[in-house]
C-alpha cells in the first residue's frame, strides 16, 4: 500500500476543493400521484393481484415497497401548499418553494446506470489534451472504473471498531462546475457503494452553470439522487447553501465532485456528530495521482493550519501529540482548521451558525472563515483517522475567476480576516500588505452574527486551539516581508541548515514571512537567520533557536536600513544571492545590497 507523506501530501492539497452552487428551495416528485391518490392506493392490497403476476413484475412491486419503507423510515410525509415552481433539470422531479418532497428522484439503481454511454459521450481520447479542461489526466479517469477497488487505507483497528446503531442518515451534497463526467460519476457511486444503504438519505448535485446541463440532467436518473442547476456562476459557498436549504437529512455532508469514498468512511464520521452536534467532522484526504489516478493514503499525523498569510497548509503534530496517540491511534484529531471540501455537519447546528458567508465569491477563504467561526462560536474541529476520502489534488483550477483568482481568494480571505481575527488581522496585512486594498464589501450581517452567538475573540482560538502558530509578539520590532527594492528575502523552500536567497517580493508570506524579534533573532517560524561563520563571506543559514547564540543576535543598524550581527561587524549581503545565497559581510552602508526593510516596522 502506498502511503503520501506530509511534504508531497502539502504540495498536492494547497489545491484543496473546487466546484461551486446556486439558489432552489424544495423539491416534489411529479412522477408520484398526489397525496390523496396515493392514500387510496395504499388501501388497497396490492398482493390480491401480485401472486398471478409474471415473476418480473412481483419482483419490481417488492423492489419499490422496499423503497417506499426506507423511505418512510427516513421521514414522516408532511403536507404543504404547494407555490411558486423554479427551474430545476431533473428528469423526475421540480423544486418547490415550502413544499417537502415525496422523493424517487430517478428510477434506476446507481449500479444499473449506464455509466459507458453517460462517460463516452464526454471521452477524452489518445491523441488529444486530456489535461487542458480539468487540468488532471482525463483520460486516466475515464478509463478507471467507478466502482474499482481502492485499498483499504484506515488503521486496523477502524476495521473492528464499533459505532452506535441509530446514527442518523446524511445528505451529501456535491457541488461541481464542468467536472469530468468520469470524476463526478466515481464521485457519487463510491458514496453509495462504501455506505450502509440507509445511512444515505439522498446526493445533491448543483451544478454550478456548468457548459453542459446534461452532464446533471442525465444523473438524476439515479435513485436518491437529485440535480438542481444555477442559471449563472455562483460559486462555492452559495452554491453549497442552497444544496444544504433543500437536504431533507438532519445531517448535512459536503463532498468536492472529484473525490473517492473509501470503506466505512460514513459512520465514523456520523457518530462524532450524533454524539455532539456542534462538531465540525472531516475525513483524512487520501490522495488520488492527477496523472494516473492512482489511490496513495496519506498520512493520519497531519492536522489543518495557516500561516499569518492565512493559506491553508498541512501541519504534522507536534511530538507529545504523537506520543498520546501512541496507545489511542483513530482517536480523533483536533485541528485549528479544515481544508474545506469535505466535511460533516449537523444541518441545525450549520444553519445556526451563519451557514457560509454569501458575500464571499466563488472559491477560497472559506474554510478559513469556518473554521474560526466554528472553533470561536462554542463547536469543534475534528479530523476522523477512521474515515478516508481520496480526492484528485490538481497543481492549478481547472476554471476561470470573474475578477480573478487572485482578487477573488484575497476579498473572501479579508472578510474573514474582518469579522473573526481582531487586532490580529493586522499580522495578515504585514505578511500580504497587498489585502489592505482590497474591497472586501459589506460585513455588517456578519458581524452582528458574531455578537448574536456571543463568540470568543480571536486571542482565545489561538491560546487554545491553535498554540502552535508563532504569533509575533507585540514587542516585536518588524514583521513581515524583508524586502530590498523588489526583491524579499526568501527561504527558498529549505528547512533546517538551509541557506536563504532573494526572490520576486510576492507579498503572500510563506517562504518571505519573517519577525524581528526585540531579542534580536530574525524568525521564520521556529527557525532563526544565522551567521555560520565570524569571517566575511560566508553564507547564513537557518537554524533552530538558540537564547543567547551571538551568532543569532541582530540589530537594525544605519537609522534601521541594515541588519548586523550584534556582537561582529557583519551585515545581511545579497550580493552573491544568486550564486549561493546571503551571505555575512563586513558592514559597507554604501551597499545597496545591504540595505533591507520590514513591510511592519516599529522602529
Amino acid at each position: 500500500m502506498k502511503y503520501c507523506d506530509s511534504k508531497g501530501y502539502h504540495a498536492w492539497i494547497v489545491q484543496l476543493r473546487s466546484n461551486d452552487l446556486n439558489e432552489i428551495q424544495e423539491e416534489g416528485d411529479g412522477a408520484n400521484p398526489p397525496r390523496e391518490e396515493r392514500h387510496v392506493l395504499h388501501q388497497r392490497n396490492p398482493l390480491d393481484s401480485l401472486s398471478q403476476a409474471p415473476k418480473h413484475q412481483r419482483e419490481a412491486h417488492h423492489q419499490k415497497e422496499a423503497h417506499r419503507q426506507r423511505e418512510a423510515h427516513h421521514q414522516k410525509e408532511a403536507v404543504h401548499q404547494p407555490q411558486h415552481v423554479e427551474k430545476v433539470h431533473n428528469v423526475n422531479q421540480v423544486v418547490r418553494q415550502q413544499q417537502d418532497v415525496d422523493d424517487e428522484p430517478g428510477d434506476i439503481e446507481w449500479k444499473e446506470f449506464d455509466e459507458k454511454s453517460y462517460v463516452d459521450k464526454k471521452r477524452c481520447t489518445a491523441g488529444q489534451d486530456c489535461y487542458v479542461r480539468n487540468k488532471f489526466n482525463q483520460l486516466a479517469s475515464d478509463n478507471t472504473k467507478s466502482n474499482r477497488h481502492v485499498p483499504d487505507t484506515r488503521h486496523n483497528l477502524c476495521k473492528v471498531e464499533r459505532f452506535r446503531s441509530n446514527l442518523d442518515p446524511t445528505s451529501v451534497v456535491i457541488t461541481f462546475h464542468n467536472e469530468a463526467r468520469s470524476t463526478l460519476l466515481r464521485t457519487i457511486v463510491s458514496v453509495f457503494n462504501k455506505s450502509p444503504d440507509h445511512l444515505i438519505r439522498e446526493i445533491i448535485l448543483v451544478d454550478d452553470f456548468s457548459d453542459d446541463p446534461s452532464d446533471g440532467e442525465e444523473l438524476a436518473k439515479i435513485k436518491r439522487v437529485k440535480v438542481i442547476r444555477n442559471e449563472k456562476r455562483e460559486g462555492l459557498m452559495r452554491s453549497r447553501v442552497k444544496g444544504a436549504d433543500i437536504a431533507k437529512a438532519k445531517i448535512l455532508t459536503f463532498l468536492d465532485s472529484h473525490c473517492e469514498c473509501n470503506e466505512g468512511w460514513l459512520e465514523p464520521l456520523l457518530d462524532r456528530v450524533k454524539g455532539d452536534r456542534r462538531r465540525v467532522v472531516s475525513p483524512i484526504i487520501d490522495v488520488i495521482n492527477m496523472d494516473n489516478f492512482e489511490y496513495i493514503g496519506a498520512s493520519a499525523d497531519l492536522k489543518g493550519g495557516f500561516d499569518w498569510n492565512l493559506v491553508f497548509k498541512w501541519d504534522y503534530m507536534t511530538p507529545e501529540e504523537r506520543n498520546k496517540r501512541t496507545d489511542h491511534p483513530i482517536d480523533p484529531i483536533r485541528t485549528p482548521m479544515i481544508a474545506g471540501g469535505l466535511f460533516t455537519i449537523s444541518k441545525d447546528w450549520f444553519e445556526e451558525i451563519g451557514k457560509y458567508d454569501m458575500k464571499m465569491d466563488v472559491w477560497g477563504g472559506e474554510n478559513l472563515e469556518i473554521s474560526f467561526r466554528v472553533w470561536q462560536c462554542h463547536g469543534a474541529l475534528e479530523i476522523i483517522p477512521c474515515s478516508r476520502v481520496g480526492h484528485v489534488f490538481r497543481k492549478q483550477h481547472p476554471y476561470t475567476f470573474p475578477g480573478g483568482s487572485g482578487n477573488v481568494f484575497a476579498r473572501n480571505t479579508r472578510r474573514a480576516a474582518e469579522v473573526w481575527m481582531d487586532s490580529y488581522k493586522e499580522f495578515y496585512f504585514a505578511a500580504v500588505p497587498s489585502a489592505k486594498l482590497v474591497d472586501f464589501g459589506d460585513i455588517s450581517e456578519r458581524v452582528s452574527l458574531r455578537q448574536k452567538l456571543q463568540c470568543k475573540p480571536f486571542r482565545w482560538y489561538l491560546e487554545n486551539v491553535y498554540p502552535e502558530l508563532k504569533v509575533p509578539g507585540r514587542e516585536d520590532v518588524a514583521f513581515g516581508s524583508i524586502q530590498q527594492a523588489n526583491m524579499c528575502m526568501d527561504t527558498m523552500g529549505n528547512f533546517a541548515g538551509g541557506t536563504l536567497g532573494v526572490f520576486p517580493c510576492h507579498f503572500a508570506g510563506g517562504n518571505q514571512e519573517f519577525s524581528f524579534t526585540k531579542e534580536g533573532f530574525i524568525r521564520h517560524l521556529d527557525l532563526c537567520v544565522s551567521i555560520t561563520s565570524v569571517q566575511p563571506g560566508n553564507v547564513v543559514k537557518l537554524f533552530q533557536c538558540q537564547d543567547g547564540n551571538t551568532m543569532q543576535i541582530w540589530e537594525r543598524y544605519n537609522e534601521g536600513t541594515m541588519l548586523k550581527c550584534r556582537d561582529f561587524n557583519l551585515c545581511l549581503d545579497s550580493q552573491e544571492a544568486q550564486m549561493k545565497g546571503l551571505v555575512a559581510n563586513e558592514c559597507d552602508t554604501s551597499l545597496s545590497t545591504q540595505q533591507w526593510g520590514f513591510t511592519l516596522s516599529k522602529s
